[in-house]
């Protein structure tokens, strides 16, 4: 019949000399319709081999109960039957089979990979096979079933080449293969079936890629962090699951990425199938699973593990590693009972998520990554171990972190030679303090704003700035100053807050009395203690005076001295219209905020009026006070380090609340005293025209005041110098201002000493 279409044939049990010699996956035919070897198709799908048997006669072909349960025919039924030229069969690159027994006789050997391997290519070499195929192999007198679960098919003739270990791997019944000596098997234990197999992993099948580079994923300043997530997460899905289970431990199932807006949180979890020999990750955003339809935010839950529940089903320990990432998880789990919007909803879908990671029907193919800004968020039971048991925190950069970031935003232009030699990375990298990966993005990104400026010329008309047109654009060129002027545009949420500040030591420091020069000695110390000392991370300093008195200025100036990545000025102005509960939670964030760089100082300024503190009463906010006194007191994460300047005019208050016993020192700031401390601030303002015209002036306050002494404030003092020049009469009105603050401030015009604060 060779050479001739499909004919229909009676199907027929296998008969006994088949069974006998145990070829249980051979279609036997009559010698007059088939000739040995030859591959037949049946109903245009199955493709078999046949041998000629005498018992058979035309017509008729024998198949085994296994073939007969594949082809989907009961004997006594027919089946159509054609030549199959074998050699148009592509090349089966890697088979995925099930095994189990084949009848009720078992056995409580534990059956070795390779072996099986060895035998099924002894019992099966140059058969063809595709998804959904059983066959029978005999081992020891015990039948093992075999089922084809998919196919990895070749695309082209060479006989040792193989695919890539991501290659897709195919399920449909209608791809098809040829056996080979070189195709990569992989036996799993069937569902429900008690046989026992002995994986053997091999370096080759390692889940980690050993060409990967941090640099080529975009990704730079994270070395230690990867390093610790590899430990954690991925070592033991290297080694061998039956090492694994001689060590009697579990595979990490979640990891929970937080820290900081642009550190990179983000793009390491997108870029981490990159780097594993795993498939595609499936990536959502929290607030895609809420639905308004009733338990369909759990059922979005669901979808995400169904495939590798069904996997895991099928191939138990040696199902592949899923990985699903959850972009801003604190939107969908939030600590369950923090709602009261009546559904319930945010609470299941925290429910759902729980009995998925670490239910009663357990998983150990997937790896959860969560990622949030706000861990104090989340609901604490997902945060166990066993479900988001790896807390990695993606923090600032460090300066060596830094420089490979920049490295990886200029890569393109140095690779073009877009960027000029006088740019220095390392440089950058100095200046990029509390810069996030983002904002050195951003900073990146201005510099090249500022290069194309050089390039364009733009023509004013009509008040309309328009672009008139481009010069010598292919030769544009990022230099050094468009750098050190993106600098001053882009600069990192977390870092000094500069213009507060500038604003705060507007005049500078004025060295008038020897009191000036031991307090920014004493807050140098406080500085040097905290950056140098091992025993205290924490230093919390009060300095305290009388209005005026130069205590913000001072803290200010000791805060920049200090050259610290992260200053934060915290004043009354920005908590104006504030309620209670607001302040409370915009000094908890920006402490928290300070605890995200390794050396922080934090300015209070003004503590009273913080607390909204009035006399008559007296009235003060409480829970502000709580507040202030726990973290005052409170540690700074490990490797974290923080200095916290208050200023005050109300001391004996601040003791009376108790909040005087959370500092560690306390600083007095005091008026400028006598006139010899004014003559060296009229000097250094510059007010007057000569040393004789300054102590002219200094002389007619003094038959003012009847007394040499001041008791005045430098504030006040400046600021009547400022308005003395805009009097004709300067010195007169200097005299008339300052005489009046002396009064005020109760100096003794007898002669005697001004009342001390």
């Amino acid at each position: 019949m060779s050479g001739h279409g499909p004919k229909r044939f009676m199907v027929l049990k296998s008969p006994e000399e088949f069974v006998s010699k145990k070829l249980f996956n051979i279609v036997a035919v009559s010698p007059q319709d088939f000739p040995i070897g030859q591959y037949v198709i049946c109903n245009d799908t199955y493709i078999l081999r046949v041998r000629p048997a005498d018992a058979i006669v035309s017509g008729s072909a024998g198949f085994s109960s296994t073939l007969r349960k594949w082809v989907d025919r009961e004997a006594g039924e027919s089946i159509t039957i054609a030549p199959f030229d074998q050699f148009r069969a592509p090349r089966l690159v890697s088979l995925d089979l099930g095994i189990g027994f084949a009848l009720k006789k078992t056995s409580d050997e534990t059956y070795d990979q390779d072996e099986l391997i060895r035998l099924f290519i002894q019992n099966f070499e140059g058969q063809i096979f595709a998804p959904g195929q059983l066959a029978i192999m005999d081992i020891r007198n015990i039948k093992l079933e075999i089922e084809v679960k998919a196919v990895q098919i070749a695309q082209d003739t060479d006989e040792k080449s193989v695919l890539p270990s991501d290659a897709p791997k195919s399920k449909n019944p209608a791809h098809h293969g040829i056996l080979k000596p070189h195709t990569g098997i992989t036996f799993y234990e069937a569902a429900k079936s008690p046989i026992k197999i002995k994986h053997k992993r091999s370096a080759a099948n390692a889940i980690i890629r050993p060409d990967f580079k941090f640099e080529d994923m975009g990704i730079g300043g994270l070395d230690t962090e990867f390093s610790q997530i590899f430990r954690r997460a991925f070592a033991s899905r290297v080694i061998s699951h039956e090492q694994v289970e001689r060590l009697g431990i579990q595979h990490v199932k979640g990891i929970l990425l937080f820290g900081p807006p642009g550190t990179g949180k983000t793009l390491i979890a997108r870029q981490i199938g990159k780097m594993l020999r795993a498939r595609e990750p499936k990536v959502v955003n929290g607030p895609e699973i809420l639905n308004k339809y009733v338990g369909q935010s759990e059922e979005n839950i669901r979808k995400l593990f169904a495939d590798a529940e069904k996997e895991y089903k099928e191939k138990a320990e040696e199902s592949g590693l899923h990985i699903i990432i959850f972009d801003e998880l604190d939107a969908i789990c939030k600590q369950r009972g923090s709602k009261n919007d009546g559904t319930g909803v945010g609470d299941s879908v925290v429910n759902q998520l729980l009995s998925k990671l670490d239910g009663v029907d357990q998983l150990n193919n997937i790896l959860v990554i969560g990622m949030t800004n706000r861990m104090d968020m989340i609901d604490e039971a997902l945060l166990r171990p066993g479900r988001l048991e790896v807390h990695m925190e993606i923090s600032l950069p460090d300066e060596a972190g830094r420089h490979q970031i920049l490295k990886i935003h200029t890569n393109k232009m140095r690779e073009n030679e877009a960027i000029d030699p006088d740019v220095n990375i390392q440089e950058l990298a100095e200046k990029t303090k509390n810069f996030s990966g983002a904002e050195i993005g951003g900073l990146v990104k201005s510099a090249s704003s500022f290069a194309f400026n050089r390039h364009v010329k733009v023509e004013t008309n009509s008040q309309v700035e328009t672009v008139a047109g481009m010069k010598d654009v292919e030769n544009i060129k990022v230099n050094r100053q468009d750098f050190f002027n993106a600098l001053q545009e882009v600069r990192p949420a977390f870092g000094v807050s500069e213009e507060e500040l500038e604003q705060a030591v507007q005049g500078g420091i004025i060295r008038y009395s020897e009191n000036i020069n031991s307090i920014l000695a004493e807050g140098h110390l406080f500085v040097e203690q905290v950056r140098k000392s091992e025993r205290t991370l924490l230093v919390s300093v009060l300095m305290h005076g009388p209005p005026g008195s130069g205590k913000t200025a001072l803290a200010a100036s000791i805060a920049k001295a200090s050259e610290f990545p992260f200053i934060k000025l915290v004043s009354p102005e920005a908590m104006v219209g504030f309620n209670e509960m607001s302040k409370v939670s915009y000094l908890s964030k920006v402490f928290m905020d300070a605890y995200k760089s390794p050396l922080n100082v934090v300015i209070v300024d003004n503590v009273e009026r913080i607390l909204e503190f009035v006399p008559i009463g007296p009235r003060f906010s409480n829970p502000v006070l709580q507040t202030l006194l726990v973290l005052l007191r409170k540690q700074p994460p490990l490797g974290r380090r923080l200095l916290i300047i208050a200023t005050t005019t109300e001391r004996s208050v601040l003791a009376q609340m108790d909040l005087l016993n959370a500092f560690d020192a306390d600083i007095a700031v005091p008026n400028v005293a006598n006139h010899d401390e004014l003559k060296h601030i009229l000097r250094e303002l510059k007010a007057f025209n000569s040393d004789e015209e300054r102590a002219d002036v200094l002389a007619r306050l003094r038959d003012t005041t009847l007394t040499p002494q001041l008791n005045v404030g430098i504030k006040k003092i400046v600021m009547g110098v400022e308005t003395a020049r805009q009097d004709k009469d300067m010195s007169g009105r200097f005299v008339n201002v300052i005489s009046r603050a002396v009064v005020e401030n109760g100096a003794d015009l007898q002669g005697g000493d001004p009342r001390l604060y």
